[in-house]
């Protein structure tokens, strides 16, 4: 089928939410028909290298502001996995020809799933947070945990590619630890600058 496109330079996962500011008059045309039909339009990385294969299906959830000229501030949120087939013609936004991706038959990923929890219990702790926790029978588990997460985009669009939950709960257990493991040294060498003032004015 044929899917109204938004390249941005963020990936979308499913289940998560974004905020969007939306100025160009093509993506005006495309999200105001959006609210008006309810329809989803898709969400797909771009960077200097163009568009990717694997987007994200997404709604608007919410309108928080429309303004005189159009512009407006939206929440949307991400659905199904697409792949982009095709680029088509013949509306004023990107549009193209895609189907849907599905993961791979597997059995349920029970360790990983408790793996890569205990991972997000571990970040909540060390950045003195208290995130709402997805329930570790969710199908969904790996995309719920990596959306309350601040990920760079190449390792979410890895996950957005990957057609395995238990590689995904691997992977998402992997980047928490390094994000982890940054956030604590992050700390340390401010404790240590904070101690050590007096050397480092000039």
């Amino acid at each position: 089928m044929e899917l109204g496109l938004f390249p941005l330079g963020i990936v979308l996962l499913p289940t998560e939410r974004v905020p969007l500011h939306i100025f160009e008059p093509r993506y005006k045309e495309l999200i105001g028909e959006c609210l008006e039909d309810g329809h989803e339009f898709g969400l797909v990385y771009a960077d200097e290298s163009g568009l990717r294969d694997v987007g994200t299906r997404a709604r608007v959830v919410d309108l928080l502001e429309e303004f005189d000229d159009g512009r407006m501030n939206v929440i949307v949120e991400g659905g199904e996995r697409f792949r982009l087939l095709e680029l088509t013609s013949g509306r004023s936004f990107h549009t193209g020809r895609v189907e849907g991706v599905d993961d791979e038959p597997e059995e349920r990923a029970v360790r990983e799933a408790t793996v890569a929890l205990g991972a997000f219990r571990a970040l909540a702790k060390i950045v003195q947070a208290e995130p709402d926790e997805p329930t570790e029978d969710s199908p969904s588990l790996s995309f719920e945990i990596a959306a309350r997460v601040e990920l760079d985009a190449a390792p979410k669009q890895q996950l957005l590619e990957l057609r395995s939950e238990r590689a995904r709960l691997q992977l998402v257990a992997e980047l928490l630890n390094a994000v982890g493991r940054t956030a604590v040294q992050e700390r340390e060498l401010a404790a240590r600058a904070s101690r050590n003032g007096s050397r480092l004015r000039s």
